[in-house]
Formats: structure tokens, C-alpha cells, sequence
């Protein structure tokens, strides 16, 4: 799986016009899902994101997990983290899992977030949808599993 991770104020997602998820202080994850990956892929994911030590302590270090800190977790499906430019300027999904795979991949990964974390909420996958977000830093991890 490939994501980036931000550290948010606060972020949301609509979809024509309807909020279909929102958080205040936390992550905000955009996913892609790969053809190799598995529900395995995404646990690990999963609990590489609820311990990533990217929240200020009392010193201001960043030594506090979004566990730690109570925050949300906004997940967002986002096939085009595969785009791959090598062949020139147009970009190929071809690195992305399939849709039905990777829809089930993204629904195991809420699904096993909801059970793990208080705070989840989503976009909606395969939908064009409008990310809203105030980065917290800014912080930015890219992650790839």
C-alpha cells in the first residue's frame, strides 16, 4: 500500500457537496492500494499510522501518536498515489490494484480502523471528491508497505 499521511487541524471530504466525512485535530490519509497487497498489508498500515510518533509533547518534539493525542483519522481512497511518469507526462494507474480489489482492500482498512480507533471517517471510494484540510506544520509522511 502506498499513503500520505498529514497532520491535520482539522480536515474534511465532500462528495457533490455532502460532507461524508470529517475531523478535527488528527491524520488525514490518503490510500492507494496495490495488487500485491492484502488485509495483512493493511493492518500493518493501520497500526504503523495509530503509533507514528508525529504529535507534540509537552517540549514540542514530535514524540506523541495519534493514539496519544485522541485525534481523528480521516481516510481517503486515492488510486492516482501509483501514477508512475516514466513513460512521459501522461500518468499510468497501471500500479494501482484493480477496483474491486482495491475497494475491498480500502474497506477492510476502515473496517479494522473503526474496531481500533474511536475517531474514523472517510471519503468514498471511486467518487470525485473534494479534500479539504489544514496541515498542521506542515507535517507530511509518505509511506509505502
Amino acid at each position: 500500500m502506498i499513503a500520505v499521511a498529514q497532520r491535520v487541524r482539522e480536515a474534511r471530504v465532500e462528495v457533490a457537496g455532502r460532507v461524508t466525512g470529517a475531523i478535527g485535530q488528527g491524520l488525514m490519509v490518503l490510500v492507494c492500494a496495490e495488487p500485491q497487497d492484502t488485509p495483512d498489508t493493511g493492518a500493518r498500515l493501520l497500526d504503523k499510522l495509530l503509533k507514528l510518533r508525529i504529535f507534540a509533547d509537552e517540549a514540542g518534539r514530535m514524540n506523541r501518536s495519534l493514539q496519544d493525542v485522541g485525534g481523528g483519522l480521516l481516510l481517503v481512497s486515492q488510486f492516482t498515489l501509483a501514477a508512475d511518469l516514466r513513460g512521459g507526462n501522461r500518468p499510468s494507474f497501471s500500479g494501482a490494484a484493480p477496483a474491486a480489489q482495491g475497494r475491498a482492500l480500502y474497506d477492510g482498512l476502515v473496517t479494522l480502523a473503526r474496531e481500533r480507533h474511536p475517531v474514523v471517517a472517510t471519503g468514498e471510494f471511486g467518487a470525485d471528491m473534494q479534500v479539504h484540510l489544514v496541515n498542521d506544520g506542515p507535517v507530511t509522511i509518505p509511506i509505502r508497505l
